[in-house]
């Protein structure tokens, strides 16, 4: 996996090329809990993603290891395999899986397809 990081101000983009699964978890982790503390914005660009798993929910909506800071994480460039993953846990598990925090721009219309 390939991952390209740029921060600028307090804000992070880290831009994942391939697939997310459990094999490629660990380095999107370690790329996420590097980031400087002053980082308090992570956007995941996910324009080069075609695939994800459970991994990339679990990447997503995981819970930040003890001692980093809090961050407001978003994603954009959502592609049809990865977005049908999320629209798909978000139905069975709205608690958990909040869309409109992740992906604060998606259309709302977008969002009620839930099929």
């Amino acid at each position: 996996m390939n991952i390209t990081t740029t921060i600028a101000g307090t804000t992070a983009r880290v831009v994942p090329h391939g697939e997310i699964d459990l094999g490629t978890l660990p380095p999107l982790r370690t790329a996420a809990d590097e980031l400087p503390p002053h980082v308090t914005d992570l956007l995941w660009d996910l324009k080069h993603l075609s695939f994800t798993d459970v991994a990339g929910l679990r990447l997503l909506f995981g819970p930040a290891p003890q001692g980093s800071p809090r961050r407001r994480t978003r994603v954009s460039g959502l592609q049809e395999q990865p977005l049908r993953l999320l629209l798909l846990a978000a139905d069975l598990f709205p608690a958990a899986y909040d869309l409109a925090r992740l992906i604060p721009d998606t259309p709302a219309d977008l969002l009620a397809r839930r099929s």
